[in-house]
C-alpha cells in the first residue's frame, strides 16, 4: 500500500471485530401476521448476536409471550435455529396482543425483561408491532421507576437497565411498509401467486376461461401490482389507483377486443382492499357477475387467501431476511441514548438504517392520501419501487389504436445472445411493447447475431408476444456467437432492413457483442445507432451490474435442490453432502445460493483457498457434526479450482469425515438455467427492458439529424444495470476497465461483502468490514435523480 492517503483509508473502515456484545442481552421476537422468511431473521439474529459474545433470548408467541414471561422467553443457542432456515411461517410463534396495548401490560413485558437483563430488542413486524415497540422504549424509563415505588426492582436494575434499544424488521407479505423496496414475505408470497396464476392458466386457455383472482394485501395493492404485471393479466384492481367511472364497459371492450385477437384466455387480478372512486368496494364476484352478464364469457372466482402467507421461503427473502438480521445486531450494538429506534431496510441491492417513526409515519400518510381520495400522492408515497411499478403497469396496459401511436419511423431491433436465462422473454415482451407504444417498428432477430447476419429478422407485432412473460428460456433462440468475424454482412443485414437502434438482451456475450459493434463504428457507419444491453445470465458476472436477469429464477432452484437433497438424509445417520453450482469464474450462484440454503463452506474462484483451508473447513465441520446437527452443506463453483474438484473434495470430507459422517455429491448442472422465471425475474425483466427502450427512444431523437440517425458517442452504446441503488446506463467503452476479460467476470464484485455474513452464519471466526454497514438515513430526503427507479420489485 503506498502513497498519503493509504492509512487514512484504511481508518475510515468499521469491522465487527472491535464491536464488543459481552455483556449484552439481545431478544428476538416476532410479532403480528406471520411472513415467510421471518425464521431467517431469527437466525440471523441468534448467530451474530452469539458471535459478538451477547447473550440472545427468543420471545415465544410475540407481545404475548413477553407480557406473559416464564418459558416464553429462553435462551438461544448456536444450534437452536439450526435447520429453520427452510420452514416457512415463525417457528417461535407469533400472536397479536390485546394486553401489551395497555400499560399494565407493558409494565409486566417490561419487568420480564430486566428480570433476564435484557435491554436489547429486536422486533420482527409490521408497523402495528413496530409502532407499539417504539411507543415500550419511549416508556421505558417511567415503566422501570414504576416497578421500582412497587418493588418489583431495586434502584441498581433502574441504573443498570436505565435504555432500551430497538431495532425493527419489517415482516409482512403486503410490502405496505414505506422506507423498504422489499418486506420480507412479499417475494415468497409473490411465488405462491404465481405458482397459482401459471397452473389457472394452462386450464383457462383448454376451456377459454375468464379467471378472476383475489390476492391479499390489505389496503396496499402491491402483491396485486406486481403479479399482475409478472403475469401479463388483462385488469387489475389496486386501492391506490380506483378505476374512473365507466370502468366496466372500458374492462369488458378490452376483454373482447383480447378473445378477438384470438387470445384463450384473460386474467383478472383484485386486491382484496380495492374500491371504485366512490369508495365502494369491488368484488371478485361483482366482476364475475359483470363479465358473464355483458360478455357471456364462462367465469370462475379464485381467493387465494392464506395461501399466500405458506410454503417455504424464495431465496430472496431468505438472504434479505439474514441480511437484515446481521444488520439488526450491528445497529443494535452501536446504538446510543441519542439513536431513535430504527428499521433495517433495503433500499435499491444496499442495506440502510432509517429511522422507525418516520416510517411509520409515511406509512400512515399513504392511507390519509387514499382516505382523502389523494391517490397520485398515495403512489409517490408508497415509494419509487411501486410508483415504478406502476408506471410500467399502464405503459403495458392497452394497446393503442395505430391513429393514436406517434409516428416515429424508426426501426429498432431486439435480439438475445449468449446462453438462455429466465426473464428474457419478459424483457422481449415488454421491448416489443413499448416500442409499438413509442410508435417504432420493432423487429426480432432469431439466434443471436448469427441470425443477424444470416437474416433471420422480422418484424414483430403486439400480440406475438402475447404469453410470453411466464415462459422460460428464449422464445427468439439465442446463441454465444459473436459479431467479430461477421461485421460486414451484419452491416448490410442492418442496410436492408435499415436498423436505427439495438437491444441486445444477454449475458458476458451480450457485452461483449456490443463492445465489439462500438469498436467497429469507425469501419461501418452501420453500427453507428443507439445501442443497449440489458444483463441477462444466471452466472450474473456482467460488468457495471449488480444483478442480471436470470439469476433470481437460477437461485432459487439452487436453493430448492439444496432444501430436497438434506431432507433426503433425514432420519439417516450424519451426512454431508458436497454440490457443484455452474456460474463459469463467477461465484454469484454458490456464494449467495450458499447464504440462502445454509451452507457451511462454499468454494469460489475469487476467493483462492489452498489444501490447508480445506483441511480446517473439514476439521470445523467435523466439530459441528458432533453436536446435535445432523447435516452439512458444502457449495464449490464448477471453475473454483481446476485441481480441487468437486470429485477431490468429495473424497478429502468423506476420508477425513470417517466415523463422524459419510458424504453425498450432486453437480446440479442444467437444470439451474431452466425453468419458469420466478415473480422477480418477470418483473425486473418487464421493467428494464420498458425503461431500455424509453432511453433508445430518447437516443433517436437526441441522434436523428439530416434524415438519418448518427450516434457514434461513447454514450450511445450502454449497458443498464442496477448499481447499488440505481438503474444506471454506463457506457461499454468505460466498462472495459472494470473487466476481467480472460475470467469473463468483473474486477469488483459486490456480492463478496456478503461472504464474510455466509460464515459468521455458519459458525466461522472471519474479519467482516463494516464500512457498508448502514448509518442513520431519513426517509424523506430527497434521492439522487438517477435513483429514482428501484430495480427491486
Amino acid at each position: 500500500m503506498t502513497g498519503p492517503t493509504a492509512p487514512q483509508r484504511q481508518d475510515t473502515r468499521k469491522f465487527v471485530e472491535n464491536l464488543s456484545g459481552a455483556g449484552t442481552s439481545i431478544a428476538v421476537l416476532t410479532s403480528g401476521g406471520d411472513a415467510q422468511g421471518m425464521n431467517a431473521a431469527v437466525r440471523a439474529v441468534v448467530r451474530m448476536g452469539i458471535y459478538v459474545g451477547a447473550k440472545v433470548y427468543f420471545i415465544h408467541e410475540g407481545y404475548q409471550g413477553m407480557v406473559d414471561g416464564g418459558d416464553n422467553i429462553k435462551e438461544a443457542t448456536w444450534e437452536s435455529v439450526s435447520s429453520m432456515l427452510q420452514v416457512g411461517g415463525t417457528v417461535i410463534g407469533s400472536a397479536r396482543c390485546k394486553e401489551f396495548r395497555t400499560r399494565e401490560g407493558r409494565l409486566k413485558a417490561a419487568h420480564n425483561l430486566v428480570q433476564r437483563s435484557i435491554t436489547n430488542l429486536c422486533v420482527i413486524g409490521g408497523d402495528g408491532s413496530l409502532t407499539g415497540a417504539n411507543l415500550f422504549r419511549e416508556e421505558w424509563s417511567s415503566l422501570l421507576n414504576e416497578l421500582q415505588e412497587q418493588g418489583l426492582i431495586d434502584e441498581e436494575a433502574v441504573h443498570s437497565h436505565s435504555e432500551l434499544h430497538i431495532v425493527g424488521m419489517v415482516g409482512s407479505i403486503d410490502n405496505d411498509f414505506c422506507g423498504t423496496d422489499m418486506t420480507i414475505g412479499t417475494d415468497s408470497a409473490l411465488h405462491r401467486i404465481i405458482e397459482v396464476v401459471d397452473a389457472i392458466m394452462t386450464t383457462a386457455q383448454s376451456h377459454q376461461r375468464t379467471f378472476v383472482l383475489e390476492v391479499m394485501g390489505r389496503h396496499c395493492g402491491y402483491l396485486a401490482l406486481v403479479s399482475a404485471l409478472a403475469c401479463g393479466a388483462d385488469w387489475v384492481f389496486i386501492p391506490e389507483m380506483p378505476p374512473e367511472d365507466g370502468w366496466e364497459d372500458n374492462m369488458c371492450q378490452k376483454l373482447s377486443e383480447n378473445r378477438a385477437d384470438k387470445k384463450r384466455l384473460n386474467i383478472i387480478i383484485v386486491a382484496e382492499g380495492a374500491t371504485d372512486c366512490h369508495n365502494k368496494a369491488i368484488t371478485p364476484d361483482y366482476i364475475k357477475d359483470l363479465v358473464v352478464s355483458r360478455l357471456g364469457f364462462d367465469t370462475r372466482v379464485t381467493i387465494l387467501g392464506h395461501v399466500q402467507r405458506g410454503g417455504t421461503p424464495s431465496a430472496f427473502d431468505r438472504i434479505l431476511a439474514s441480511r437484515m438480521g446481521v444488520e439488526a445486531v450491528l445497529a443494535l450494538l452501536e446504538a446510543s441514548t441519542d439513536t431513535p429506534a430504527c428499521v433495517v431496510s433495503l433500499v435499491g441491492n444496499q442495506a440502510v438504517r432509517l429511522p422507525l417513526m418516520e416510517c411509520v409515519q409515511m406509512t400512515q400518510e399513504v392511507q390519509k392520501a387514499m382516505d382523502e381520495k389523494k391517490f397520485e400522492e398515495a403512489v409517490r408515497l408508497r415509494g419509487r419501487s411501486f410508483e415504478h411499478n406502476l408506471t410500467t403497469y399502464r405503459l403495458l396496459a392497452s394497446r393503442k389504436a395505430d391513429s393514436e401511436l406517434p409516428n416515429s419511423s424508426f426501426n429498432v431491433a431486439v435480439l438475445n445472445v449468449g446462453a438462455p436465462a429466465a426473464g428474457m422473454n419478459a424483457a422481449v415482451r415488454s421491448a416489443v411493447r413499448v416500442g409499438i407504444t413509442e410508435g417504432h417498428k420493432m423487429f426480432a432477430v432469431n439466434d443471436g447475431f448469427e441470425g443477424f447476419y444470416k437474416g433471420q429478422i422480422k418484424e414483430i407485432g403486439w400480440g406475438d408476444v402475447g404469453g410470453w412473460t411466464g415462459q422460460g428460456g428464449s422464445l427468439l433462440g439465442t446463441k454465444r456467437t459473436l459479431p467479430g468475424k461477421h461485421l460486414e454482412k451484419i452491416a448490410e443485414q442492418m442496410r436492408i432492413h435499415n436498423i436505427n437502434a439495438l437491444l441486445v438482451i444477454g449475458g458476458f456475450e451480450a457485452f461483449e457483442s456490443v463492445l465489439q459493434l462500438h469498436q467497429a463504428r469507425a469501419h461501418y457507419e452501420e453500427f453507428c445507432i443507439p445501442m443497449c444491453i440489458l444483463p441477462a445470465t444466471i452466472s450474473n458476472n456482467v460488468p457495471g451490474n449488480d444483478l442480471s436477469l436470470g439469476a433470481d429464477t437460477s437461485l432459487n432452484a439452487i436453493v430448492e435442490t439444496c432444501d430436497r437433497i438434506k431432507q433426503s438424509a433425514s432420519g439417516t445417520k450424519r451426512r454431508v453432502f458436497i454440490i457443484e453450482t455452474m456460474g463459469g469464474y463467477c461465484g454469484y450462484l454458490a456464494t449467495v445460493g450458499g447464504l440462502a440454503a445454509g451452507a457451511d463452506t462454499v468454494y469460489i474462484y475469487e476467493e483462492q483457498f489452498d489444501i490447508h483451508d480445506l483441511q480446517n473447513n473439514v476439521e470445523h465441520l467435523t466439530q459441528k457434526m458432533k453436536t446435535s446437527i445432523q447435516r452439512g452443506l458444502v457449495l464449490r463453483n464448477e471453475n473454483s479450482n481446476e485441481n480441487f474438484t468437486t470429485d477431490f473434495i468429495y473424497q478429502l470430507y468423506s476420508e477425513e469425515g470417517r466415523g463422524v459422517f459419510d458424504c453425498r455429491k450432486n453437480i446440479l448442472g442444467h437444470m439451474q438455467q431452466g425453468g419458469s422465471p420466478s415473480p422477480f425475474d418477470r418483473n425486473f425483466g418487464t421493467k428494464v427492458a420498458a425503461k431500455a427502450i424509453q432511453w433508445i427512444t430518447r437516443m433517436l431523437k437526441e441522434t436523428y439529424k439530416g434524415g438519418r440517425v448518427f450516434a457514434n458517442s461513447e454514450d450511445s452504446a450502454c449497458l443498464l444495470g442496477m448499481r447499488r441503488r440505481a438503474m444506471v446506463f454506463q457506457p461499454v467503452a468505460q466498462l472495459q476497465q472494470e473487466t476481467d476479460f480472460v475470467h469473463r467476470i468483473p474486477t469488483e464484485q459486490w456480492w463478496l461483502k456478503l461472504r464474510p455474513v455466509m460464515k459468521i452464519l455458519a459458525k466461522y471466526k472471519t474479519s467482516y468490514d463494516m464500512s457498508d454497514s448502514g448509518q442513520l438515513e431519513h426517509v424523506t430526503q430527497v434521492r439522487p435523480k438517477e435513483s429514482d427507479f428501484s430495480a427491486s420489485i
